[in-house]
């Protein structure tokens, strides 16, 4: 069995999809340990033994490479480590593989923190700031605009065949209609997102824990999540 220490936020849900789609069910193959982060459960000390930039998800297989337990944190390095385990999304030759992780490394250092910024001023911040409301925007639009050009000439965001690089994607463009986008602008993106979404796995990926997820109201989860609770030094 598994473990994954999450919650259902975009970073979550990747990996959720991803063990899905290799084959593995949830409470058979896998069990999802939820962390809330909005009431400060990735500041435990448990979780920080396994996480230590305090940031989900994290996971522990008892039968890592050479047959011991392995941990590892980072959404994208756990998508990397996956594919190798189970021979799934992530091609063999160097060509291709390459190709796979250069867009893995487009989500990671630019889609999510970028789209979390444009989610955190449009949405969340206790002052609106036009000047970070506008760059976060307009920076979700450009790496929309990015991916809607790369999808004229491929199938899918790396290539022909479905790979990491699309479950890393996928869950960050859920929440469109925060990040400000009108999928009328990016035709093919919409097309590619709308065949991602009716995959079964990725159905049952992002299911998980979704009763959770509470809207973020309470002064307390702000200071969690954006306050010094956040910075506090451990």
């Amino acid at each position: 069995m598994i473990d994954v220490y999450t919650w259902p936020t975009p970073n979550g849900h990747k990996v959720h999809i991803m063990l899905e789609e290799c084959g593995l069910r949830l409470g058979r193959d896998w069990q999802a340990h939820p962390v809330n982060i909005g009431a400060g459960d990735q500041f435990k000390p448990a979780f920080l033994a396994i996480s230590p930039n305090n940031k989900i998800p994290a996971l522990v297989d008892p039968n890592g490479p050479d047959g011991q337990p392995i941990s590892l944190f980072e959404s994208g390095a756990i998508l990397v480590y996956l594919a190798s385990k189970f021979g799934r999304f992530l091609p063999a030759t160097d060509r291709e593989r390459f190709k796979v992780l250069e867009w893995l490394m487009f989500q990671m250092g630019g889609v999510g923190p970028m789209l979390g910024q444009a989610h955190h001023f449009r949405i969340y911040a206790p002052e609106k700031i036009g000047y970070a409301i506008d760059r976060y925007t307009n920076e979700a639009r450009r790496l929309y605009g990015v991916m809607d050009r790369q999808l004229a000439h491929h199938a899918h965001i790396a290539g022909d065949d479905y790979s990491i690089a699309d479950i890393a994607i996928f869950p960050w463009l859920r929440s469109w209609q925060n990040q400000g986008i009108d999928w009328a602008d990016y035709a093919r993106l919409k097309a590619w997102f709308d065949r991602i979404a009716e995959r079964p796995a990725v159905q049952r990926g992002v299911a998980v824990l979704a009763d959770a997820r509470k809207p973020l109201t309470d002064d307390k989860s702000r200071d969690i999540l954006f306050g010094k609770t956040q910075y506090a030094k451990r």
